[in-house]
């Protein structure tokens, strides 16, 4: 079953937070994912993984009409969080997946304190195979 684990972390002012941390602390945080990464592919349940750069960056698009321009907006949606980035794990169960989205919510922040950020879990849906 694959299941992509999305990684949300607070809005605040479109840039990430850590560029306020000491190095330290990032260094730590850093370490603490990479092993958990590190884990995963050595179990066979990694099948990728991205960051994402800040929702600065970001744009929102949508179409304004058929053959229209699209109309951008943002970087935000409606939304006091913002996706910071996310795995792809092939695990055996659902709470596998649960116990690994916990393990990277725990991830150390500023002092060490776990960040306990939010990550949003959700099975990867499977269609028929089709030739491209």
């Amino acid at each position: 079953m694959r299941f992509l684990l999305m990684m949300h972390t607070p809005r605040g002012s479109g840039d990430y937070q850590h560029r306020s941390w000491v190095p330290a602390d990032w260094d730590a945080h850093m370490a603490y994912l990479q092993r958990l990464n590190a884990d995963l592919a050595s179990a066979g349940e990694l099948v990728g993984i991205e960051a994402l750069t800040p929702p600065a960056q970001a744009k929102l698009v949508r179409a304004s009409g058929p053959g229209m321009a699209a109309d951008t907006d943002g970087p935000f949606p409606e939304t006091k969080e913002f996706l910071a980035g996310f795995w792809v794990v092939d695990v055996e169960s659902a709470e596998r997946a649960y116990e690994i989205a916990a393990t990277a919510s725990a991830a150390p922040g500023p002092g060490g304190t776990p960040l306990n950020m939010p990550i949003e879990v959700r099975q990867v849906m499977r269609g028929p195979n089709v030739d491209v």
